[in-house]
Parts: structure tokens; C-alpha cells; sequence
């Protein structure tokens, strides 16, 4: 009895381990849940394989017993997101597929929140300072006092896009997008809160099932190392 009893913890923890990432994916998708141009994540879960269980006296195959479930992946969702009128002069939104580029410390990075401003160089910059760089790779100067022209800002197409942190991605441009940059609108976030937060009420109520058998499995295994000992003293 002993030994199914520990595979049956290592399942529970398996399974409150793989219910922890993706808790940590809807955490951090409900925080930006108004960041303009953010995409949303999703956590997806396989299982260990399985073993194949015999009688230890016949040896006769009883079947398989499965070791739980891990987070495997995650998987951004890229598709565009309804834009929002701002008319505000410095924001930007796509229309269509493709992304902003902008020049980090680490090289160019690419972004659909478009939310920029004019930096203390006099170019136009996302709210991180970063130069948002034309279709020809170049930051975009901002003339004292004006504006810019939404055909000045490079939309690129990206492949292999991969989320890089505060909004970012990496990834290989392949030239212009179909995409069009409109001024004074904003794309929307694409994180619906209501079933953000029901995923996460589904995964904590999964995380405490597999606290509540790890629980159930430490009282037996307790129970049965006590009776033991009682029946050891006896003899």
C-alpha cells in the first residue's frame, strides 16, 4: 500500500506544481488587463508518461497509472485586438497584423502598444524612453511643437514572436505588414478579466484538491506507520 501512496503524492504535487505556472500566466494577465496592446498567455498542460503496473507476485500486468500533469508551454495569443479612440496625437494603433519597433539596450524589440510620447531627445519614444524607429529602422524626430504622421511609423512583420518582458517581443522581421498604423486611437488589451479571473478560481480550486489528497495520503501513511509499530511492539 505504501508505495502507491508516495506515487500519489508525487501526482498531487505534480498537478498543484503545473496549476502554479499557469496561476503565475493569469496573474500577470489580470495586471494588464488595461495595457493597451498586451497579448494574453495561456499555460498548456501534458501529463508524465505513463507506467504499467504488474502484481508483484504473479507479475501479471494490473495496467497503467499515470504520474500527473506538468506545464509544458506557453502559448501567447498574437490576434490584433479592437482599437479604441483617444485622439491623442502620440497614439498609435495597428490595423491589422504587424508590430511597432523600438531601440533598446538590448537591440530592437517589438511592440503593439503603441502609447508613446516625444522624448528629451525630440523623437518619439514608448513610455520606457526606447526610440519607436521608422519603416526604414531610423528614430522618428519630432518637430518642436508638432506632430507625426502615422505613415512615418514602421509596422513590420514579425516571425517568432516571443514576449521578452514590459510589453515587448523578439523575433525576426521579415519587411512591412499588412498592418496600418492609425494615430490617436489605442489597440485594447486582449485580456478578458471576467474569464481571466474564472480560470483562476478553476486552477486554485484544482491547487487545493491536490493539497487536500497530499493531506488525506500524510494522515494514512501516519496512521499506518502508528499501527505498524503498535503491532511490532506487541510481538
Amino acid at each position: 500500500m505504501t508505495r502507491p501512496m508516495i506515487r500519489g503524492l508525487y501526482t498531487a504535487a505534480a498537478g498543484m506544481v503545473a496549476e502554479q505556472a499557469r496561476q503565475t500566466q493569469l496573474s500577470n494577465d489580470l495586471a494588464n488587463a488595461a495595457t493597451p496592446g498586451y497579448k494574453r498567455d495561456r499555460t498548456t498542460q501534458t501529463s508524465f508518461g505513463d507506467v504499467l503496473l504488474s502484481n508483484v507476485r504473479t507479475g501479471q500486468a494490473v495496467g497503467p497509472v499515470g504520474h500527473g500533469p506538468y506545464a509544458d508551454a506557453t502559448v501567447t495569443d498574437l490576434r490584433p485586438q479592437g482599437a479604441r479612440t483617444t485622439e491623442e496625437p502620440f497614439d498609435f494603433a495597428i490595423e491589422g497584423d504587424g508590430f511597432f519597433a523600438v531601440q533598446t539596450d538590448q537591440g530592437v524589440r517589438y511592440t503593439r502598444n503603441g502609447q508613446f510620447s516625444v522624448s528629451a531627445r525630440g523623437t518619439l519614444a514608448d513610455r520606457a524612453g526606447h526610440d519607436v524607429l521608422d519603416a526604414g529602422g531610423r528614430p522618428i524626430a519630432v518637430p518642436p511643437g508638432g506632430t507625426v504622421d502615422a505613415g512615418r511609423v514602421g509596422v513590420f512583420a514579425l516571425d517568432g514572436a516571443t514576449k521578452a518582458g514590459e510589453g515587448l517581443f523578439t523575433g525576426q522581421a521579415t519587411g512591412a505588414a499588412t498592418g496600418v498604423a492609425r494615430q490617436g486611437m489605442l489597440e485594447g488589451s486582449g485580456v478578458d478579466p471576467t474569464r481571466a479571473m474564472v480560470e483562476m478560481i478553476a486552477s486554485l480550486r484544482t491547487f487545493e484538491s491536490g493539497q487536500r489528497a497530499i493531506s488525506t495520503i500524510d494522515r494514512t501513511l501516519e496512521r499506518a506507520a502508528t499501527q505498524v509499530g503498535s503491532v511490532s511492539g506487541q510481538g
